[in-house]
């Protein structure tokens, strides 16, 4: 299964070249505005929205780094992959030269790491109990 932070990717691409015009600043665009009890409007943006599409996908990615077998090595460096297509758009496409993007970028690494964290604590886990 591809790594699961490919969702907010190729939806930060599809929203900001297609309907932003490659322009990073539409990503500040109020989508709703709430006026709360304590008498303060809340607003949620574009780019809020997609960070939280960016944080439940990373939530099931770490949830599927537990699962250990030949798969996970699969899917580790294809996390890998993704982090790098992150950071390669992040430093040569201007579109991709925001806080949005970058804190998008920031959550394929933690995938990474994490990933790589607990299979290596797993792997640890299984030799020390077979031995």
């Amino acid at each position: 299964m591809p790594p699961l932070l490919l969702i907010p990717l190729i939806a930060y691409n599809f929203f900001a070249f297609l309907f932003m015009g490659g322009n990073p600043a539409g990503w500040s665009q109020q989508l709703l505005t709430i006026p709360m009890v304590s008498g303060v409007s809340w607003s949620l943006t574009a780019g809020d929205l997609i960070l939280v599409v960016g944080l439940v996908c990373l939530f099931f990615e770490v949830l599927k780094s537990t699962n250990t077998g030949r798969n996970s090595v699969i899917e580790h460096m294809l996390s890998v992959v993704v982090f790098v297509i992150f950071l390669v758009e992040f430093l040569l496409v201007g579109a991709a030269a925001s806080s949005v993007f970058f804190i998008l970028m920031m959550m394929a690494i933690v995938d990474v790491v994490a990933g790589f964290t607990v299979s290596i604590t797993g792997a640890g886990r299984d030799v020390t109990m077979g031995g």
